[in-house]
């Protein structure tokens, strides 16, 4: 049986309820199959299933202590893991990020995979560790992994169980729980990483501490760091970097090849208290989630502010503070196409944007011109001289192709001159009689820019890029879904574009721009909203104006 096919069957013809993200990912697996960029292996993926059906048990509740009986969508999980496969017979994927709501069995499953790998893989020195941000969470698929093997007889005669840890004498391997610690785990070789309660893990801290045990998979050839958690409160953390990564990549906006995400969370908030909502973020709803218990849940959360917040990360798997990747490939693919000529658009009125960043760092502005229903974007950047081999190096973005394409100028020595962002509008004045109404410019940019700008007679209003850009993020989205924004041939743009994410604070409904990634850049798409905002703020006075509409005489 190929569970990844039946699965995704099944959430396709309505059979199975799932979330958009989970819809996302099996559509994307069965493209990348289709088109050989991996393969897959039935008879390990086979084996990793009848491996946990036959040796792992229950630990807890009325189950224990008898063996698993694993569910579709379980299958289809683990026929993902084990059964993908690179052109050399190797899993395809090193990272998996499981959210699923709570009593899901996430711990139970993780422990599994952990017993199939120290076990069942036949690798020599198969280190396992559990990680969590205390020893204590760092028990809990440990311990379930632990109990599974001591109601195995076959199993049990294995291990010889130390005061820290089990060891298994006939293939050297080591099963340990850690707690967080950069520097004694910096050096370890783990041939599986389960990360416990990953939302929990604290900013800065966290982050270090996952890219340290995602360094040493290195070592190995088929090494695995597998992260299970529901959503938490926790912001700017490892949480977030995974799924800003994560939804990039099922968009289409990323070239990850090794990251595996089963994002089980609802779609629609409104729905938050709705059964059949519930299921996309709890698909064990019926089997190990009773329905019962869950209406009580749900009762309790209608009557309290806190419940209903802990409902929404625990249950729904909605953090109140999540950052998930913006825009799809195609549709900003979509905006792209023929070149933009300034040439024909004389005689128009537009806005503009100016997104400055440090002055030894990428600077962007934009015009937006509407012309029939349509947005027209003209987009320019702006780095030093100096900086450009470096910039090139840290971001991996080829800068001087973008140069000799006209879409990034080379400004100042080791500052960018910000004379030269003043001569872009100067010259759509005066070189193409493109006039610009209102320029949005970020309230944190230079004064003296502004105040050439002013002199010369531009009007300029400041944009603060946060939550109060909702509005706009919004009103760009929707013109971009419905093919009315024209970007041309503009790759560096459309690079900025598909770099952006979208923080969002649940509870007041509001969205602001963030990078995908930290060293992502988004300067165009914030000088574009910067040109959105003044748009809309000011269409009522100068909307007319805008539209470009002309006469039989062929005048605005």
């Amino acid at each position: 049986m190929n569970w990844i096919f039946r699965y995704y069957q099944h959430i396709n013809d309505g059979t199975i309820t799932a979330g958009k993200w989970i819809h996302l990912l099996y559509a994307h697996i069965i493209r990348d199959l289709e088109e050989r960029a991996y393969f897959f292996d039935a008879k390990k993926a086979e084996r990793a299933i009848r491996f946990m059906e036959t040796f792992l048990h229950h630990s807890k509740g009325r189950l224990a202590p008898g063996l698993v009986k694993l569910e579709e969508w379980q299958k289809a999980q683990l026929s993902c893991i084990f059964g993908l496969v690179n052109d050399k017979g190797r899993r395809q994927f090193r990272e998996v990020f499981a959210v699923e709501g709570r009593k899901c069995g996430k711990s139970l499953l993780a422990s599994g995979v952990a017993e199939d790998m120290a076990f069942g893989q036949g690798e020599y020195g198969a280190d396992v560790y559990f990680i969590a941000t205390k020893l204590d969470q760092a028990d809990l698929a440990y311990s379930a992994m632990v109990q599974s093997i001591e109601n195995e007889p076959e199993l049990r005669g294995l291990i010889k169980k130390r005061r820290t840890d089990i060891y298994i004498p006939t293939t050297n391997t080591t099963i340990k729980r850690l707690p967080f610690s950069q520097k004694k785990s910096d050096g370890l070789n783990p041939y599986l990483t389960v990360c416990d309660e990953l939302a929990a893990w604290v900013g800065d801290a966290g982050l270090k501490q996952y890219e340290v045990m995602r360094s040493a998979l290195g070592a190995r050839e088929e090494p695995l760091i597998l992260s299970i958690t529901s959503a938490n409160y926790i912001n700017d953390g490892i949480y977030d970097e995974l799924m800003k990564r994560s939804t990039a990549w099922l968009l289409g906006t990323s070239k990850e090849r090794r990251l595996l995400p089963f994002l089980y969370m609802i779609d629609d908030l409104e729905k938050w208290n709705d059964l059949t909502e519930l299921q996309k973020s709890l698909p064990n709803l019926g089997v190990s989630v009773g329905v019962d218990f869950l209406l009580e849940q749900i009762a309790i959360a209608e009557n309290s502010v806190s419940a209903k917040a802990e409902f929404l990360t625990k249950y729904c798997c909605i953090k109140q503070n999540s950052s998930q990747a913006w825009l799809d490939y195609e549709t900003v693919d979509r905006a792209s196409g023929v070149p933009l000529r300034l040439e024909d658009f004389r005689n128009c009125y537009c806005v503009g944007g100016i997104d400055l960043s440090k002055t030894t760092d990428l600077t962007s502005c934009c015009i937006v011109i509407e012309r029939a229903g349509q947005l027209h974007v003209f987009s320019r950047f702006f780095m030093p001289e100096n900086r450009i081999e470096k910039a090139t190096a840290e971001d991996g973005v080829p800068y001087e192709a973008y140069v000799k394409r006209g879409e990034l100028i080379l400004s100042g020595e080791n500052h960018v001159d910000y004379h030269d962002v003043f001569d872009f509008f100067r010259r759509m004045v005066e070189v193409y009689q493109i006039y610009p109404l209102k320029v949005g410019y970020d309230r944190y940019s230079a004064q003296y820019l502004v105040e050439d700008m002013k002199a010369y007679g531009f009007h300029m209003d400041d944009v603060y890029q946060g939550f109060n850009l909702t509005p706009v993020i919004s009103e760009t989205e929707g013109v971009l879904l419905d093919g009315k924004m024209r970007i041309g041939d503009q790759q560096l743009l459309k690079a900025h574009m598909l770099n952006s994410a979208l923080k969002a604070d649940v509870e007041a409904q509001k969205t602001r721009l963030v990078k995908v990634a930290p060293r992502a850049r988004i300067d165009g798409m914030a000088a574009l909203l910067d040109a959105m905002t003044v748009r809309q703020k000011w269409y009522g006075e100068i909307g007319d104006q805008l539209k470009n509409v002309r006469d039989d005489s062929g005048t605005v």
